[in-house]
């Protein structure tokens, strides 16, 4: 969003600008995460969360003590989903999360029809 007042240059709306801020400007998370995918905070991760200097991280390790996908921790955090993807992806890299795939890439017409049903259904719950 652009901030235009009269007479000044346009400036960037702080909402935007912080979640970027948060993954150091990255809009490409170091490993592709699906939106389904279901992340879980490790045991590391639990007791890392207490340490977090960044209250993003520490949001989504707490968040995922119960397994979560990728879009409900966005929707939850209201954060954009690529700032929640690199988030994430730091998270893992880091052992402090792992990150569960939905489906396999042998999966069938009817298991990813079914599975997008869930989702579907997940994110009218939200």
């Amino acid at each position: 969003m652009i901030d235009d007042a009269p007479g000044d240059e346009p400036r960037r709306s702080p909402a935007l600008a912080r979640p970027y801020a948060w993954t150091e400007g990255r809009t490409a998370p170091a490993v592709e995460i699906a939106v389904e995918a279901l992340v879980e905070t490790t045991a590391d991760g639990r007791a890392e969360a207490v340490y977090q200097t960044s209250s993003a991280l520490a949001e989504v390790l707490e968040l995922c003590v119960r397994p979560r996908s990728l879009m409900e921790i966005a929707a939850l955090l209201a954060l954009p989903l690529g700032v929640v993807r690199v988030l994430v992806s730091d998270l893992m890299q880091d052992y402090l999360v792992i990150v569960r795939d939905t489906l396999s890439d042998t999966a069938t017409w009817d298991e990813r029809h079914d599975l997008m049903e869930r989702v579907l259904h997940g994110l009218r719950d939200l």
